[in-house]
């Protein structure tokens, strides 16, 4: 018996704008926390990370917001595709119910 329903997946642009969002809230919190607690900085694993960034001008700030961002999408466009494809491949071995 075949299902009439396709698998889900999860969605591709929900997910990349969810992920980069929050990787780029937390760059714009740590940066903060930084400027309230200099002495628990964390700035120089930004540097490390995050090329082009520098403590701390307001284009740097915002390319590491930008760069924040872009880690996000390069991380969803390889997992979302690979959960799937997983998926898919799942629910084509279970058999359908209800």
């Amino acid at each position: 018996m075949k299902c009439s329903h396709p698998p889900q997946g999860i969605p591709l642009l929900a997910v990349g704008h969810a992920t980069s969002l929050t990787l780029a809230i937390s760059f714009a919190l740590c940066v903060a926390f930084d400027l309230l607690l200099p002495d628990h900085a964390m700035y120089g694993t930004w540097q490390q990370l995050l090329p082009g960034f520098e403590w701390l001008s307001w284009k740097s700030f915002f390319l590491g917001l930008l760069e924040a961002y872009g880690y996000g999408w390069y991380f969803v466009l390889i997992w979302v595709p690979i959960y799937n494809f997983v998926v898919s491949r799942r629910g084509r071995e279970k058999p359908c119910r209800g």
